[in-house]
């Protein structure tokens, strides 16, 4: 008895029977906790955050949404607006170059991501994206817009509509951009970091508490070669 029980034990632990079976992966490196150096020493201290959040950013100018549908909102407009609230800002998130500013200002309704028509300029909005970040099951609003010369620099921002119909604008950054993407409810902009060789990932997600997106998460990695967006020395 106790040899028959041995025997389908030693099988599994074999792990390499027919197809589709266990296979050993060698043996587990131990684990070891991080060790705290200069423990005596006075650590610098982290800001609280706002126990009240922070106040929404409606954005000036336009008619209220029904039933928080952003997708009732043009762009085109959107932008527009901002601008005349903030037209004079070069630097944070509502600055751009005064070219791409008059360039905003000259685009047609419902312009956003369409080629320019005939000679014109071609409008720096870009086409809309939509998708539920703040996770309330309705869309929220992704606007990108592109800015000129070699840095490919763009600004993003996302906007959710309140109750009252009244558009906030919940996230605004501006970078040299390699490439934005949608992960679940998570915002990811890739941009070229300092160090040669390697890109930086910042991940924006809904803080409640906050009542906005922050970026939550970053991560530094390796760019392969060939890959798009990657230089080739």
């Amino acid at each position: 008895m106790p040899a028959a029980l041995l025997l389908p034990a030693a099988l599994l632990l074999g792990g390499c029977g027919g197809t589709g079976g266990l296979v050993a992966a060698g043996p587990t490196p131990t684990a070891h906790g991080p060790a705290h150096l200069w423990p005596a020493r006075q650590g610098a201290s982290v800001l609280p955050a706002e126990p009240g959040g922070a106040p929404p950013e409606y954005v000036p100018g336009l008619p209220r949404v029904t039933g928080q549908e952003v997708r009732e909102v043009d762009p085109v407009r959107l932008v527009q607006e901002e601008l005349k609230a903030h037209g004079d800002r070069v630097t944070g998130p509502d600055g751009m170059p005064a070219a791409t500013a008059d360039a905003i200002r000259a685009c047609e309704p419902g312009q956003a991501g369409r080629p320019a028509a005939g000679d014109g300029p071609a409008c720096p909005v870009m086409e809309p994206y939509y998708r539920d970040l703040t996770g309330n099951g309705r869309d929220d609003l992704i606007v990108g817009i592109e800015f000129p010369g070699p840095e490919h620099e763009m600004s993003v921002r996302v906007y959710t509509a309140d109750p009252d119909g009244r558009l906030n604008r919940i996230m605004a950054t501006t970078q040299p951009v390699i490439s934005v993407e949608l992960a679940g409810r998570d915002l990811i902009v890739r941009m070229p970091s300092a160090n040669p060789g390697y890109e930086l990932a910042t991940a924006w997600s809904w803080d409640e508490s906050q009542r906005t997106m922050l970026p939550a998460r970053e991560q530094i990695t390796r760019v392969a070669q060939g890959r798009p967006g990657a230089v080739t020395p």
